[in-house]
């Protein structure tokens, strides 16, 4: 049974798995353009990609560790035949907005600088942003797996089997996630919350 993953750049999987990144950022890619981004599933994997994402799109105190990745030198394994998945999330909360108040509000919640949210928001102009808020969690050990060229392009979500080679276990996301630990704890995640929905209100 194949579970889903959602397609983001590396780096950012980087953050969001050290807890320095709450949300995504969403609009859908080229092959979504008409439809804008559509909530597949509440609970998925993050696949981590690296064909798009640039330094010059990160805020200033997160380039070395964008350096760091790019480079090999930390513990990611990546070339174009095989990808590690190290995370999964669940959104907890979904916001839809059209607003630049809005926009710079969000800025404390990711790495993304002023310089690439604009790009975004400037894209599809019609369609909304998807500001998703993500509780985070580290699987039991990372998941090797061979990259599909199907995988390939700028859509946001792909089908990944996993249960094969890893189990049962790897086949079911719920169950999946009752056995990951969360990458920050429960207080500091309320606190992040709590702050979070407040922009909302």
């Amino acid at each position: 049974m194949s579970m889903l993953a959602l397609k983001e750049w590396a780096i950012i999987c980087r953050a969001l798995e050290e807890g320095k990144q709450s949300i995504l950022l969403r609009k859908g890619g080229v092959l979504e353009y008409k439809k804008g981004f559509e909530i597949s599933q509440k609970i998925f994997l993050l696949y981590p990609t690296y064909e798009h994402q640039s330094k010059e799109y990160l805020q200033p105190n997160y380039l070395e560790n964008f350096e760091l990745l790019v480079e090999g030198k930390d513990s990611i394994t990546n070339n174009d035949k095989l990808n590690t998945i190290r995370i999964l999330a669940s959104i907890e909360e979904i916001h839809e907005f059209c607003d630049e108040t809005t926009l710079s509000k969000l800025e404390k919640y990711h790495i993304w600088n002023e310089r690439y949210v604009q790009s975004r928001m400037n894209y599809n102009p019609k369609k909304p942003m998807n500001a998703l808020f993500l509780r985070v969690y580290k699987l039991p050990k990372p998941i090797s797996i061979d990259v599909k060229p199907e995988w390939a392009g700028c859509k946001s979500w792909i089908e990944i089997e996993l249960s094969k080679r890893y189990g049962d276990l790897y086949g079911n996301i719920k169950e999946l996630l009752n056995e990951c630990e969360p990458v920050i704890d429960k207080d500091d995640f309320q606190k992040i919350y709590n702050d979070f929905t407040e922009i909302w209100n």
